[in-house]
């Protein structure tokens, strides 16, 4: 048996047969995988296309912020709190805003701040804290805390600190 692999015959019959066998797996084993990977991957995406339609139709904000993103300044908490609680409907009185110097290390410079909303509802809280997350991707909400307002269903007073990374 041994004296057939040395014989140059036999790779003159195995090296072609291989080679002709090749097309035969690609056509019958490749393509048919490739089209059904293909297959899964529209339908997945007429699937993220229609909720992403949903989403849009539900809440066109989300545009108008996407868009805000393109033209970004320089981070400023001010002005970040201050479009975040516009958007979400709270006013300028509800809100009180104190802010830290710029700090730098590792060559990391990052910016602290605390924000308190004045008897604010859930609903309005919740979508501050997304809408102002999903502005500025580099702010981070470290800390909240929630103190209920005795006497009124659904009414908070809420403490933020947040710090965002340059």
């Amino acid at each position: 048996m041994k004296d057939i692999y040395k014989n140059p015959t036999f790779y003159y019959i195995i090296i072609p047969a291989i080679i002709a066998l090749w097309p035969l797996l690609i056509w019958g084993v490749s393509i048919p995988r490739a089209n059904r990977s293909l297959n899964k991957e529209l339908k997945d995406y007429i699937t993220a296309n229609d909720i992403m339609e949903e989403i849009l139709r539900i809440d066109p904000e989300r545009l108008a912020l996407a868009n805000s993103k393109m033209d970004a300044d320089e981070f400023d908490y001010a002005r970040a709190i201050q479009q975040a609680a516009n958007l979400c409907g709270i006013p300028s009185t509800s809100y009180k805003l104190s802010s830290g110097i710029i700090t730098s290390t590792d060559r990391q410079k990052s910016q602290s701040a605390n924000v308190v909303l004045k008897q604010v509802d859930m609903g309005k809280f919740s979508e501050f804290l997304s809408s102002i997350q999903l502005r500025w991707e580099n702010l981070q909400c470290n800390r909240i805390k929630l103190t209920k307002k005795k006497g009124l269903p659904d009414a908070w007073d809420v403490t933020l600190e947040f710090k965002y990374y340059y």
